[in-house]
């Protein structure tokens, strides 16, 4: 602990404090959401920074979307310095002059006062299922200019002084497609906003301000000092990686991530140098979300009982070129960035790999594919859907890649199929894992996922951002890449395979999307002959696949293994 007048306990007590404070608020936002893509997805975050705009807890939300919060806020008090009172919100979402990070991710931002002094900001975002542009989501991958991308906000005073601008609610609801479910989302955060003022002031009101001070600002400087620590463990070098985005269907075609990771003694700098320029497609990633991205990636490697404070932003440098993918300026189209951004993630992470291959599991799905379709029903009612179909881990050193849970950049659910059928004119016709899909290894890659959804309205726009089909996920340590994703219209004879970046016109049509799966990590012929055995049980894998990738001998219905065999078989495999 350092001089400051806190004693072990008052600390730890508060530091929960703050955790449970930011956790309520994203509870708050998934009890009281309208759209499917916030409240079923769970794509929206909470956080609270302390006066300086420097974050000190974060919800267990989404990590490329966290680290953006202190840019926001510190937005604000320059902005609007010495005009910041009592029941303000702002509201934003521009990524050019605002540190938003793409336009359908609609910050809240509420300032605290304890005592008429500002103490602190509740901080929400969510992303909202439309803020107009030139497809259904606002998140069009054909876009070659922001202008194009929907509804662009500065920061703003929502509410000045707790009375609202109708103003801006107006504008918003005659800009988008579904103003119900967006003036909906935009009130849940602004109810997690309040949750978290009400959470800090009680905190303030029994230890007192100035000791909620001296803790907030130790829990940053506490926080900074384990990262240090840990990174100061990680040995020295200077560690590069080149990841893609594959961008078929688009003006780019193809995007390159280029990263160097250069650990110094309890430092680490992040370069992009030589990074493709930005390009005329909708996934150019804002500085923001590229330091947001990057921090998440450095924070996967070190100790989980850090808190999820700035502090460990600080020992963290990044380096992005102005005018790269990594750091587009204006007029950059940034709608579908998020692949952008898991790529900046997984790029870190394949660079750290090489420092820690005992920390780093192999490439999962790429992070969530975004399908979306909006039109018309009969009655000319606005319909938007928008489905993050996500779900494929790669093996890690400590154990297979789980199915059906999120890459790690993210923390995002598929939309249950009974609402996606009960709220919109879609039938989802298939939903499920593909059998001998995970990448080999010692500890196995996930299962991709299949999904198929039929249109039954009239018309429709479809978008669909995915990736990792030229370049499937990568392995680690001996294992075999995960196999690609694929995009396919109408399934069956006659049908049209899509490219990963896709917007078109679609009538009764029915889109597959299947998912990347995960990579493996480790020597196959390492893996244990009974969970070999137990995939095939489970229809994970075929008795045949067992004998081919990992040199297990099992009958076809996954009973029992045939040690003599599997010796010898792996015995001339090595």
């Amino acid at each position: 602990m350092s001089a400051r007048r806190i004693d072990p306990i008052t600390f730890e007590v508060v530091t929960s404090a703050l955790a449970s404070l930011a956790d309520e608020m994203a509870l708050t936002v998934l009890r009281t959401a309208y759209s499917g893509v916030v409240r079923d997805a769970m794509d929206y975050s909470t956080g609270f920074c302390d006066r300086n705009g420097d974050i000190v807890a974060q919800g267990l939300t989404i990590v490329v979307h966290l680290g953006s919060f202190p840019g926001a806020v510190k937005n604000i008090l320059e902005r609007y310095r010495g005009r910041i009172e009592p029941d303000d919100v702002f509201i934003l979402n521009d990524p050019y002059g605002s540190a938003g990070i793409h336009l359908p991710d609609i910050y809240v931002i509420k300032p605290v006062f304890c005592d008429g002094s500002l103490e602190g900001f509740a901080c929400a975002l969510a992303h909202h299922t439309d803020v107009g542009g030139i497809v259904p989501g606002s998140n069009s991958t054909a876009s070659i200019e922001i202008y194009q991308e929907g509804l662009r906000i500065p920061a703003l005073k929502l509410y000045e002084r707790g009375v609202p601008n109708e103003a801006i609610f107006q504008i918003l609801a005659k800009n988008v497609r579904v103003p119900d479910k967006v003036l909906g989302d935009l009130r849940a955060t602004l109810a997690a906003a309040a949750t978290g003022e009400r959470a800090y002031q009680a905190l303030a009101a029994r230890y007192g301000r100035e000791m909620l001070r001296d803790c907030t600002d130790e829990l940053i400087d506490y926080a900074e000092r384990l990262a240090r620590a840990e990174i100061a463990e990680l040995p020295d070098g200077r560690y590069e990686f080149t990841d893609h985005v594959e961008a078929s269907g688009s003006a780019a075609d193809e995007v390159t991530i280029r990263v160097a990771v250069t650990i110094t003694g309890d430092r680490v700098v992040v370069d992009f140098t030589g990074s493709s320029p930005q390009v005329k497609a909708g996934i150019n990633s804002p500085i923001a979300f590229t330091r947001s991205a990057t921090c998440g990636a450095i924070r996967m490697v070190l100790d989980p009982a850090i808190p999820n404070s700035a502090g460990y932003f600080r020992a963290v440098e990044v380096i992005a070129p102005e005018g790269s993918v990594v750091n587009p300026v204006l007029p950059g189209a940034c709608g579908a960035r998020g692949i952008t951004g898991f790529r900046i993630v997984d790029a870190v992470l394949g660079a750290l790999a090489q420092a820690v291959t005992e920390r780093v599991p192999a490439g999962g799905e790429g992070g969530n594919s975004i399908v979306s379709i909006g039109g018309y029903d009969a009655s000319f009612r606005p319909f938007v859907y928008v489905d993050l179909i996500a779900g494929a881990r790669g093996g890690s050193p400590w154990g297979d890649g789980a199915e059906s849970v999120p890459h790690p950049a993210s923390n995002i659910a598929n939309t249950p199929v009974e609402l996606i059928e009960v709220d919109l004119p879609l039938r989802v016709e298939e939903y499920g894992l593909v059998p001998g899909s995970g990448g080999a290894g010692e500890h196995r890659g996930a299962l991709a996922q299949v999904r198929t959804v039929r249109l039954l309205a009239e018309e429709a726009t479809l978008q669909i951002r995915s990736d990792k089909r030229a370049y499937p996920p990568w392995a680690l340590a001996g294992g075999s890449p995960g196999s690609p994703s694929l995009n396919v219209l109408n399934p069956g004879r006659g049908e049209t395979l899509l490219p990963t970046l896709n917007s078109s016109t679609i009538d009764h049509d029915a889109v597959r999307h299947v998912l990347a799966s995960g990579g493996g990590w480790g020597d196959p012929l390492r893996r244990d002959p009974e969970a070999v055995r137990r995939d095939v049980w489970n229809e994970k894998l075929s008795a045949e696949q067992a004998a081919r990738e990992y040199g297990v001998v099992v009958d076809p219905e996954g009973r029992a293994v045939d040690a003599e065999a599997t010796e010898r078989l792996r015995r001339r495999a090595r």
